[in-house]
């Protein structure tokens, strides 16, 4: 039996990207891990080939594509995960610039299509693949002070439905992985330099909003390692799911599905906004 080929996108080191491509490569499988810059990515300890690819460009993600489609003949997975962490946007909804909000939707949302635009055709010939998109609890519930990002995440399960759906007469199939808290050290950077506009109406709510930019990281947040082996495990098995959610509070959001979508709103808005 050959050895599946993954290419897994957005895969700085001590991102959930990382850990993926790991882990494949531990299974036995042929990887190639992206990323904006290639020395983001050193430091795997398992053969990783590695490709600079920048999500937000056409030429760029059509370029390395065909490269590992003319060196392999083939793409059995495809896992979009760029734009998995929230690029810099905790703060206030109404604080960020409609340029940001392009920014965000360009990166979390768009690339996932534009990746398995590329990708798709070669696995419609085959009449088999896989095409993992990670999203996020947050684009199930979403919360406040990560709004762009709760938005963009949003439309990435309804495009991973939409092409579950359009995919499945040409034997692709499409599974959306929804993670709750799982622990990176993307977000470190970005509280450090968290703060909010001199202007903004939101001054008395800067902890809350500091809180939720290390939301993530809190105590009862899975380890990176441990998320990456549990959905690998899915990913490779005989029958993938169509939905995955894991990791810290996701079972806490799973049954907010269950309640009423004010009673939710209500729950949320009452844990996380409140004055410092």
């Amino acid at each position: 039996m050959s050895r599946k080929v993954v290419l897994v996108t957005g895969c700085s080191r001590g991102g959930i990207g990382f850990y993926l491509c790991e882990r494949f490569a531990e299974e036995g499988c042929t990887v190639y891990a992206t990323s904006r810059r290639l020395e983001k990515m050193d430091g795997f300890k398992h053969p990783v080939e590695k490709r600079v690819m920048d999500v937000t460009s056409d030429d760029d993600v059509k370029s390395v594509v065909q490269s590992i489609l003319d060196e392999q003949g083939k793409i059995d997975i495809l896992v979009n995960n760029a734009g998995a962490i929230s690029i810099g946007l905790s703060r206030p909804l109404l604080d960020v610039s409609l340029d940001q909000a392009r920014k965000a939707f360009e990166t979390n949302t768009f690339s996932v299509l534009r990746v398995a635009q590329a990708v798709a055709p070669s696995m419609v010939e085959r009449k088999q693949g896989l095409i993992v998109n990670i999203g996020s609890v947050a684009g199930n519930i979403p919360t406040p002070w990560n709004g762009l990002y709760c938005a963009a995440k949003a439309a990435v399960r309804a495009l991973s439905d939409v092409l579950a759906m359009e995919c499945k007469p040409f034997g692709v199939k499409v599974m959306l992985v929804a993670p709750g808290q799982v622990r990176s050290n993307i977000t470190a950077n970005q509280a450090a330099t968290l703060e909010l506009s001199s202007t903004s109406i939101f001054k008395p709510y800067f902890e809350r909003v500091y809180e939720r930019l290390n939301g993530s990281q809190s105590e009862g947040s899975m380890p990176t390692d441990e998320f990456a082996r549990r959905v690998v495990a899915k990913v490779l098995s005989p029958s993938p799911p169509s939905y995955m959610t894991l990791g810290g509070l996701s079972r806490i959001f799973g049954f907010f599905h269950w309640l009423p979508h004010w009673l939710v709103l209500w729950i949320v808005g009452w844990m996380m906004v409140k004055k410092t």
